[in-house]
This record gives structure tokens, C-alpha cells and sequence, in this order.
């Protein structure tokens, strides 16, 4: 069920849009298109042998995510495996329109994504706040996401985030015209990103990544899904419970340290869930496919030759 195979999939040919920093390819990889329902138009890349597994890596959310932030994987994977790399809707090269993001519109995304892309059973890595979106997609469809890897998950934070009617208010002081733009334009500079970047690394941060966040922070509508973002509606109250409990799919944590996120429920919620394995990449700073690639993918590995038993 690959892209050339399926109605509402085409190769991808992107104009420039006159005034916009062009934006290259994430990874160097055959393009296409999805047109969903949930979220407009999605970007991926895919590669690899077409009969092998498929494995799906979800990039993060914030401020300039996409594809990119997967790189690595897809570049060690995808002479054994049939992988898939998106951009999330308001992100990357997909469909950036002024829309109310969500956490269902993103789970939606995913679960069209599955279904009438790749058709067939899978395993995801999800990365960050994504993994929430993911462990959304995997409970709505346990017979096709079979095993799950989550870098630096959301969800296990003893501090709470502004939710419901907090979280509203966040968002319309944060969608102000002018105000946002200037917010936005702030948050989405280089020495910004270098910042935040030097938050998420022990050491030296790939003058790559900086680049290519830069580049997708500053395209038409760049900013529209971020501001959900960082108005906390993006994020799901107590997701431990609500969203990862439910979880029958083996799933493996990987993490060390991160700025944003610090674990504390992770201990208790292993403790209580024997399908769920983790380890520390060490020393990583929340970023461990990039920073530890070769630890990160060896981890990944041991826990696909054998998940934990039920």
C-alpha cells in the first residue's frame, strides 16, 4: 500500500513561494503527498526494500520541528527496513493552514497515515510530545502499530502544564496579530534556536539542525500550529494514564536527561506496566537519536529481538 499505489497519494512538486527561505528535502529520500481528511496535505519520504516491515517515525512538536529531527534513523534504517518519515500537519513541507490543531487532529493524521498509506502492520518511533500523538494512533489500531519506541516521551512530568480553559486563554493572548508575529519571529531567530538547541545537547549541537529549523520556522503559515504548542493545547492532562496505560503494544523508553521533561512518574509507571521497557541514553540531553545515534539504534534493536513478555 505504498504512495504510487493509492488514490489521494501523488509524487510530490513544490513551487517556491515568492519571499520564503527555500526549504530542501529533510532527507534524501523518494518525496510524495498524502491528502487527508485530518489535517490537509502531509509530506513524507519513504525508502527501503518495499517487502520488508515498515517502521514510522514521528518527528516532535514545537516551535520548528519536522522530519529532519529523524534523520538519523531513517539513514540507518533504510537498507533493512520500509521506512516512512512524515511532516506532521503545520509542519515541514505538509499543509501549514490556519487550523485548529489538536491532539486528535494529529492522532487522525496518523491513523489515515497507517491505514491508506502504509496498510500493513508496523512499528513507530515516536519522538517527544508526538509520542502522546502516537500512543493515540496505536490504541485505535493495535493490529497494525505492533511495537512502539518512544524518545524522551511527554506524559511523565510531576510539574502539570496548562490545560482546558488555561490553555485557551494561553492561546488568545498568544494569537493577538502582531503580537504573535513578533513572538514568534523572537522564538524562530537563530540565536534562538542555537539556545535551545544548546538546552537539548551534552555536547555540540549539528550546525544542521539549527539550519534546517531555521529554514522550516520561516515558511508561509510557520506559524500557526506552533502557537497551539506553546499555549499547552497540544499537550493531554495525566497522559501516563489516560494515554499510555491503555497501551497493549510492547513499548520501549528510551531517555537520559532532557530540559523539558524530567521523568519523575517514569519509575512508578514501569513498575506497574511489564510490557514496558526503558533505558537511559547516556549522556543525552533529550535529543538521543542525533546525539547517540549508534546507542540509540542498538537499544532499539535489542528491544525488537526480544520486547518484553506480557
Amino acid at each position: 500500500m505504498d504512495s504510487g499505489l493509492k488514490t489521494g497519494v501523488a509524487q510530490n512538486a513544490h513551487a517556491p513561494v515568492k519571499g520564503a527561505i527555500e526549504l530542501p528535502a529533510a532527507i534524501e529520500a523518494p518525496r510524495h503527498d498524502f491528502i487527508t481528511e485530518h489535517g490537509g496535505r502531509i509530506h513524507y519520504y519513504v525508502d527501503g526494500p518495499a517487502e520488508a516491515r515498515p517502521l514510522l517515525l514521528v518527528h516532535s512538536i514545537n516551535a520548528a520541528p519536522s522530519a529532519f529531527e529523524m534523520k538519523p534513523l531513517f539513514e540507518h534504517y533504510r537498507n533493512e527496513r520500509r521506512v516512512y518519515a512524515l511532516d506532521l500537519p503545520g509542519f515541514g513541507h505538509s499543509d501549514r493552514g490556519q487550523r485548529r490543531y489538536s491532539p486528535e487532529l494529529f492522532a487522525a493524521a496518523l491513523t489515515d497515515f497507517i491505514d491508506q498509506v502504509i496498510g500493513a502492520p508496523l512499528d513507530l518511533i515516536a519522538f517527544s510530545l508526538s509520542c502522546e500523538f502516537a500512543a493515540r494512533a496505536a490504541a485505535a489500531r493495535p493490529e497494525r502499530v505492533e511495537r512502539l519506541v518512544f524518545l524522551s516521551p511527554t506524559g511523565f512530568n510531576a510539574r502539570r502544564l496548562p490545560s482546558g480553559t488555561a490553555a485557551e486563554r494561553a492561546y488568545k493572548v498568544l494569537s493577538v496579530p502582531g503580537f504573535n508575529d513578533g513572538l514568534f519571529s523572537l522564538l524562530t531567530s537563530r540565536p534562538s534556536i542555537r539556545f535551545f538547541y544548546k538546552q537539548s545537547f551534552a555536547g555540540t549541537t549539528p550546525p544542521e539542525l539549527i539550519d534546517y529549523a531555521f529554514a522550516t520556522a520561516h515558511q508561509p503559515g510557520a506559524k500557526h500550529a506552533p502557537l497551539y504548542f506553546l499555549s499547552g493545547q497540544l499537550f493531554t492532562p495525566a497522559a501516563a494514564e489516560t494515554l499510555y496505560h491503555p497501551l497493549g503494544q510492547p513499548v520501549l523508553v528510551l531517555y537520559d536527561r532532557d530540559p523539558n521533561i524530567d521523568f519523575h512518574e517514569l519509575p512508578d509507571f514501569l513498575g506497574r506496566h511489564p510490557r514496558w521497557r526503558a533505558e537511559r541514553i547516556a549522556p543525552t540531553r533529550g535529543v538521543p537519536q542525533w546525539e547517540k545515534p549508534t546507542e540509540t539504534c542498538t537499544a532499539i534493536d535489542r528491544f525488537w529481538a526480544k520486547p518484553p513478555a506480557a
